[in-house]
């Protein structure tokens, strides 16, 4: 079945920066477009980052030019480069791969940012 996992949260100065991964299985990965979502304490999760089948990118405004979200389809692994971090951006990072066929979900990494 399909199975999400991601990696590589932690706790981060202000300022730092971070990689996420997110390694797919399952799925047939070249397929679905891949997100990423993220959930603050006490807030409802909130998209953050898409990366479609032929690599265009989309991003929320709250972290255009910080955040870069990159796929390497032969490793079926989505990438999120946080930089700048900011103690906002402490939060529980989720990972979706959604097609016209399936819609999934990671089980979360938490990014905690201390000022």
């Amino acid at each position: 079945q399909a199975q999400l996992v991601e990696s590589g949260g932690g706790l981060v100065q202000f300022g730092g920066s971070l990689r996420l991964s997110c390694a797919a299985s399952g799925i047939i990965f070249d397929f679905y477009t891949m997100g990423w979502y993220r959930q603050a304490p006490g807030k409802q999760r909130e998209w953050i980052a898409s990366i479609t089948r032929g690599g265009s990118t989309n991003y929320a405004d709250s972290v255009k030019g910080r955040f870069t979200i990159s796929r390497d389809n032969a490793k079926n692994t989505v990438y999120l480069q946080i930089d700048s971090l900011k103690p906002e951006d402490t939060a529980v990072y989720y990972c979706n791969a959604r097609s016209r066929t399936g819609d999934y979900w990671g089980q979360g990494t938490q990014v905690t940012v201390s000022s």
